[in-house]
């Protein structure tokens, strides 16, 4: 199969475009064949070597869709021309490639109606989301939820999950990003270049802080839990893949964990 992998760590440099063995489905996996993967910040991270992966070749790539096309013994929920969705197991990475040895339990089927790139964009920074908002903070109806960076990829699906539980969404946003977090749910939306959310924003039930920085400094009091899960940025396709080689040397200083507060 072809994969986009690395031999080393270091930068974008490092990437090489090549045929890898195809995998075979162990006990309980599924064997996809690509239609999209996604790039995320956090595979510039394995590129450099900040996870320290012990093995290579090193295929970068968290998450996926595409078409089933092989089964392992015990995979009984699933068929052979399936199409599915989904993010690897915690640790793996592996997605820049033809095809794709994934447990069958950590996979989704596809949506008829959304697109294969779609899908791929959608699984990391969804489940992102789900797990701050849902998991962690217990979001319920008729709470507050202030949520920071709202037209990013994380935040703009947590204004969705929040506005379906029933909470009421203030976020911040660029100028330029106003109308589209509206669009998103927000019932309250501040600029975060012309107005001190502090001043803004008051009884909150809940924070989501996707900016770090500064932001969380100011962000007042309540506990605090830090969720090591997923950076923001997910670009969609083979069109990002050129531009993160391309840009890579200017990727913005990493941000190690959302904020997520609750008073």
């Amino acid at each position: 199969m072809k994969a986009a992998y690395i031999q080393k760590f270091g930068g974008p440099e490092v990437l090489k475009y090549g045929d890898l063995p195809d995998p075979s489905p162990g006990p309980g996996q599924i064997v996809v064949d690509t239609f999209a993967a996604s790039v995320n910040g956090a595979d510039w991270k394995v590129c450099a070597g900040e996870y320290a992966q012990a093995t290579f070749p090193v295929i970068l790539g968290r998450d996926f869709s595409g078409v089933v096309s092989a089964l392992g013994a015990g995979v009984e929920d699933l068929r052979v021309g399936d199409e599915v969705f989904g993010v690897l197991e915690t640790g793996r990475d592996g997605t820049y490639c033809e095809k794709i040895a994934v447990g069958a339990n950590v996979v989704a089927k596809k949506p008829a109606a959304m697109s294969h790139v779609d899908a791929a964009a959608l699984a990391l920074t969804g489940l992102t989301a789900l797990c701050a908002v849902e998991d962690s903070l217990k979001l319920k109806s008729g709470e507050t939820i202030l949520i920071q960076g709202g037209a990013g990829g994380v935040a703009s699906f947590a204004i969705q999950l929040a506005k379906h539980l029933g909470a009421r969404v203030i976020t911040t946003a660029s100028a330029a990003n106003l109308g589209y977090v509206r669009e998103l749910g927000a019932d309250q939306v501040i600029d975060y270049n012309a107005t001190d959310f502090r001043k803004a924003v008051s009884n909150c039930d809940a924070v989501f802080d996707t900016v770090g920085g500064d932001v969380t400094s100011m962000g007042g009091g309540g506990w605090i839990f830090l969720i090591f899960l997923l950076p923001f940025a997910v670009l969609g396709g083979i069109i990002a893949l050129i531009i993160w080689l391309i840009q890579g040397s200017r990727r913005p200083a990493p941000v190690p964990a959302y904020n997520l507060r609750r008073n």
